[in-house]
């Protein structure tokens, strides 16, 4: 762990809280494979203590659309949507980092 010192944000930028900044991930988390061609993989995600308002950055390992869905303050969904009707969603893994 490190302290911060100085956090600065842009106008009009906001923070979910003003006494602190929320930054956390996880690597290398795995889905499953998809059903078939053209049909999306739902992976659930669970942290506590999140805000009521953060955002969610996903860096898949395979070529496909990512989506987040089913935010709350115990977690989230990440979609990953395959990137034609004829591709499936291989099993393998993705990082996610939470940021607020």
């Amino acid at each position: 762990m490190f302290e911060v010192h100085t956090i600065e944000r842009p106008e009009g930028a906001e923070a979910a809280r003003q006494d602190r900044t929320i930054l956390g991930g996880q690597t290398d988390v795995a889905n499953a494979a998809g059903s078939g061609s053209g049909a999306t993989v739902t992976t659930s995600i669970s942290l506590g203590g999140l805000p009521a308002n953060y955002r969610v950055h996903v860096t898949p390992n395979q070529a496909c659309f990512v989506s987040v869905t089913n935010k709350t303050t115990a977690g989230f969904d990440v979609v990953l949507t395959p990137v034609d009707g004829t591709t499936t969603i291989q099993a393998g893994t993705f990082d996610v980092t939470v940021e607020a």
